[in-house]
Parts: structure tokens; C-alpha cells; sequence
């Protein structure tokens, strides 16, 4: 992939009762060739959702996505077309970002209880493409929480570290209290 590709994205996987859409930037080049999310083999997400939601990390991948769709789980990106070289985010080249179609899919999840974003790129590009679009009514009840990324770009943060992490989006997947509360904005 050269800088001068439009690289464009993988397609949303999101059930009608998704309760917490987690977002990445862009796939990296190992998804976009395998049209898989997270198909990088030392990617942490997998693992991650083992513990997080009982997703088999070593299933075959439609039957991990079922899994998180039972969940309450949903997956997409927050950028559908960029200009990169390479899988960095820091290689995007800023401008040639086209957001997907975000805030209609928001509107129509009536479960949605969080937005989650693997990493802190993903948080600042909702914000600067899609947060300005996005209906009051939707910004006051669905929350909006930054989590570190499980890129192996950022392997200093241990497995066990990211597991604790990414369980803060445990009380949107299991039910409980949280289920009508206000959430808050961690974004």
C-alpha cells in the first residue's frame, strides 16, 4: 500500500440490539487483505473480548462475530476511506479521511448504550468528523469511552492491562443497572 491507494474500510458488523459499538480508526493492511477486523496476529482485541464478553479468540471468525453480536457488541471504524501507507495511524493522511455513515447507524440502535474506541485515534477522529453531527438526544444517552488501543502498535500495555481496561464496558454487555442510568462521557 502506497500513500497514493484509497484504502477503504471493512463494512459495519452490527446487530439490531447492539448495546456498545466499539470503533476502531481504519483497519490496518492484515484486515483489509483478509476483509477481517482485527485479522492482525498479534492484535489483542480477540483476546480481549475473551475475557470481556466469551467470545472464543480462537474460533473461526464468523463465529467470533456471532459471538460478540450475542453479546450486545457491534464493530466498525470510524474512518471509511483514507489515504496510507502502511497501517499506522499516525500514516493518515489528514483530509483524505471520509467518515462512514456513523450518526445514522447511531440513530437507529435503540439498545445503544456506549460507543467505545479502540484507541485514543479513533476517539479524535469520531470527534472531529462525527461528534458535531451527532443529535443531543443521542449525545446525552449513549456514552462515548476512550480505550487504549489492543493494536500491537501499542504492545507496552501488557494483555492483563488491557483486559482490566476494556472491562469498563462490562455493565453495558451484561444488563445490569447500568442499563437506563445517564451514562458518562469518557471520550
Amino acid at each position: 500500500m502506497s500513500v497514493d491507494d484509497l484504502l477503504t474500510g471493512l463494512p459495519p458488523v452490527v446487530a439490531p440490539d447492539c448495546r456498545v459499538l466499539v470503533l476502531g480508526s481504519m483497519p490496518g493492511a492484515a484486515s483489509l487483505q483478509a476483509a477481517r477486523y482485527y485479522a492482525h496476529p498479534r492484535n489483542r482485541f480477540w483476546p480481549v473480548m475473551a475475557a470481556l464478553a466469551d467470545v472464543p479468540a480462537d474460533a473461526p471468525y464468523e463465529a467470533r462475530l456471532a459471538a460478540l453480536q450475542r453479546a450486545g457488541i457491534g464493530l466498525w471504524d470510524v474512518i471509511g476511506e483514507c489515504r496510507r501507507a502502511g497501517s499506522l495511524d499516525s500514516a493518515i493522511v489528514r483530509g483524505s479521511e471520509r467518515p462512514n455513515a456513523l450518526v445514522p447507524l447511531v440513530a437507529s440502535l435503540g439498545q445503544l448504550r456506549a460507543i467505545a474506541f479502540n484507541g485514543a485515534t479513533a476517539a479524535s477522529l469520531f470527534r472531529r468528523h462525527v461528534e458535531p453531527a451527532v443529535p443531543e438526544r443521542l449525545r446525552e444517552h449513549v456514552a462515548r469511552v476512550a480505550l487504549p488501543s489492543t493494536s500491537p502498535a501499542h504492545a507496552a500495555m501488557g494483555l492483563e492491562a488491557l483486559r482490566e481496561a476494556w472491562a469498563k464496558l462490562a455493565p453495558w454487555l451484561s444488563g445490569s443497572a447500568h442499563d437506563g442510568a445517564r451514562p458518562r462521557t469518557q471520550a
